[in-house]
């Protein structure tokens, strides 16, 4: 009975020492795999822009966005001898995209700064692409969309089938208005049509002096459609048709870039965006705890595409194809 006493006793002191093991190689893990994501956050990739041309991309939805705004800023003080910007995106909040103009228009005043179209630059992805001095699309891509839009759901005959009514009490006959919960009176239909309307004139405006157009092209242009790359040449919404090496030839010839500069990325996401070195941690630390079953599941996890369900808040500068909605 003593013998197998022992025999338990050290059996537990055996498992203790290796839980702790294990947990030591854990942390060390992950703080190995967090020394790495600051590394590779944009903070340290302008450092290996030096002595080359900057690439970045602008894709999907655009918001308000400080992170991208610092990183841009970062670049700015690089030693980076140009910069070419990617753009695929069917705009965003008026506020975003105003945003990201402002920091690659501040960005552009200290590095040369080309654009590429590659798919699609519409509304708030056309402000931005407006930003360079040189737009490059490619012939099948899509720009324009030159307006506003603020849309909201009512679910006012929705309500009165499932016999729902929704009480407020409220301030002044526009606070939160519209709310969706009620028709929308004239007064706050008014109140809306102003703010679109006067969102849609500097949008106008801004492209009339980037693009140096004259009232009637601008108002031909700027009724909302978009446009392919090849019919935005005549419309001088664009500059030229071609890909990067259109843009780095541009460069070359009109801002005296060096010919056989390399072309590297530079990373706008935050220096931990996507989490997934928190993610590759957390697999590892239960891996070593002994729970390979949950550690696989986290792995499968993050091989899952997630969906950017956006809250767009407030007016859009947002190209949406027909039967998107």
């Amino acid at each position: 009975m003593s013998l197998d006493s022992d025999v338990i006793v050290d059996r537990r002191r055996i498992r203790r020492k290796l839980t702790f093991w294990r947990v030591v190689a854990a942390v060390v893990a992950i703080a190995a795999l967090v020394s790495i994501g600051m590394l590779a956050g944009p903070g340290r990739v302008g450092l290996a822009t030096s002595g080359s041309i900057a690439r970045i991309n602008i894709e999907g939805l655009i918001r308000s966005d400080q992170d991208r705004v610092e990183a841009l800023e970062r670049l700015a003080n690089s030693r980076a001898a140009a910069v070419i910007v990617h753009i695929n995106s069917p705009g965003g909040t008026t506020a975003g995209s105003e945003q990201l103009y402002d920091a690659l228009t501040q960005l552009k005043a200290k590095k040369p700064l080309a654009v590429v179209v590659e798919g699609l630059a519409a509304s708030g992805g056309y402000i931005t692409a407006i930003a360079g001095d040189y737009i490059v699309a490619r012939q099948t891509s899509l720009v324009g969309s030159i307006g506003v839009l603020f849309q909201y759901p009512n679910f006012t005959d929705l309500l009165k089938t499932v016999g729902v009514q929704v009480e407020e009490v409220k301030s002044s006959p526009l606070k939160a208005a519209p709310n969706g919960y009620e028709p929308t009176s004239p007064e706050a239909r008014a109140a809306l049509d102003s703010l679109v309307k006067d969102s849609y004139a500097w949008f106008r405006d801004l492209v009339k002096k980037r693009r140096g157009m004259d009232d009637a092209l601008l108002g031909k242009v700027a009724d909302g459609r978009v446009f392919t790359g090849h019919q935005a040449i005549d419309l001088k919404l664009v500059d030229q048709l071609g890909d990067e090496k259109t843009a780095i030839a541009w460069l070359v010839a009109q801002k005296g870039v060096k010919a056989d500069l390399p072309v590297r990325d530079y990373k706008l996401a935050p220096r931990f965006g996507d989490l997934t070195f928190l993610r590759t941690a957390a697999s590892i630390t239960l891996d070593a705890l002994g729970m390979p079953s949950i550690a696989r599941q986290i792995e499968r996890a993050g091989g899952v595409q997630a969906v950017d369900r956006l809250g767009l808040d407030g007016m859009l500068a947002l190209w949406q194809p027909a039967g998107s909605h």
